[in-house]
């Protein structure tokens, strides 16, 4: 797989992320990370400073979750995520589902 191939952000709303600018990532790319069911967006960043690249589309650079039904090899094999707020976490992947 290569990085043309990465499943993309396709959207953010969580508004206390730094990366997000009107609810697109401006992470290069971000890792899913999480435990106990928690699928989290491990690039979250709560600074009132926003931050992130001016032109990019995000991508999910690595899946720490493998026991998400998209996970192969810890990659995402997803065609694209959303992140939004669930869990204990802010920033949760609202497209990871359980094997």
């Amino acid at each position: 797989m290569t990085t043309m191939e990465m499943p993309h952000v396709s959207e953010c709303t969580v508004e206390s992320c730094s990366y997000n600018v009107h609810h697109d990532c401006h992470a290069f790319a971000i890792n899913v990370s999480g435990q106990n069911g928690s699928a989290d967006c491990g690039t979250f960043i709560p600074l009132s400073t926003k931050g992130g690249l001016e032109r990019v589309t995000s991508m999910v650079g690595a899946c720490q979750r493998a026991d998400c039904a998209h996970n192969r090899d810890l990659e995402c094999t997803a065609p694209e995520i959303r992140v939004g707020a669930g869990g204990d976490h802010n920033a949760h992947c609202l497209t990871y589902q359980t094997r």
